[in-house]
């Protein structure tokens, strides 16, 4: 049975951006500091860890074997000998820890196969979380198979809704690319949008620190309503516009644009190329 969020012995096997955003979601849920542990090859990280008043160390190994969690969370050009190190470290364990995989485009079946070169692979779950988590606002995607337990799964939502306010799982594993093409890639779709909403204002004249504070808290705004709204998004639009109004006039200057078909191409361009990557890593 696995233990709750509260009591679990969490270790991560890197310290990046990615790893210290959820290390702070944990520590802002009352997580305590000596259940959480770090390796991490960098000098500057490490110490910044440590000033957190964190375990840390230099050895993936270290503190792996006393933990219940192992959030992986490396460069997936140096993931197979971390995993394989790991594994071999794990060989002799009844219940090796659960592995959390945040490592892009790595699928369960390479990951069983580098841990499993020790012994039996320890259950695994791969999940795609975002950047937004750096603020506490992410969306992750998960995805396990029947070798990880129900326990097992309450737990790995506990503790990425500790920096996503959306955590999904999907059926097949495939679904992670999508989830890729939507919340993973997603944020630089609206930063886009933003870059270009600020253009237009400062191209007919308004400063651009003025069009800076307006675009970004009209996206922060519109954000806040999607998600606290009832509405559907496309209720949501519809209220905001009215018939020959300044909002139709601009939302039919998207549709003679093509934006729809736009949206779905880049989508849909992102989704192939997380299977690609996924693909190069299986073959390499």
């Amino acid at each position: 049975m696995a233990p709750s969020l509260q009591d679990a012995k969490i270790t991560f096997i890197g310290g990046g951006n990615m790893a210290a955003a959820i290390i702070g979601g944990l520590l802002a849920r009352n997580i305590p500091k000596a259940n959480i542990s770090v390796s991490e090859p960098w000098d500057v990280n490490r110490n910044k860890l440590a000033d957190m008043g964190l375990r840390v160390s230099a050895s993936n190994t270290e503190f792996s074997a006393e933990a219940d969690v192992a959030i992986l969370a490396v460069k997936p050009q140096v993931a197979r000998d971390v995993c394989r190190e790991l594994g071999e470290s794990w060989g002799q364990k009844t219940r090796a820890p659960l592995v959390i995989s945040i490592a892009a485009g790595i699928q369960l079946k390479e990951l069983k196969a580098w841990f499993g070169a020790g012994g039996k692979a320890p259950p695994i779950v791969r999940t795609m979380p975002n950047t937004p988590a750096l603020v506490g606002e992410g969306a992750s995607g998960l995805y396990a198979d029947e070798d990880v337990s129900k326990d097992e799964r309450e737990l790995t939502s506990a503790l990425m809704a500790s920096v996503s306010q959306a955590t999904e799982w999907v059926s097949e594993e495939k679904l992670l690319d999508v989830v890729t093409g939507i919340s993973g890639s997603g944020p630089a779709y609206f930063f886009m949008m933003v870059e270009n909403l600020i253009s237009s204002a400062v191209s007919q004249g308004l400063p651009v620190e003025q069009a800076t504070r307006l675009a970004t808290q009209t996206c922060l705004g519109a954000g806040r309503m999607l998600v606290s709204s009832p509405e559907q998004p496309e209720q949501l639009r519809r209220n905001v516009t009215s018939p020959n109004g300044t909002t139709h006039a601009a939302i039919e200057s998207f549709k003679a644009a093509g934006l729809e078909q736009m949206v779905d191409q880049a989508v849909r361009a992102a989704v192939k190329r997380s299977e690609e990557l996924g693909q190069a890593m299986a073959d390499s």
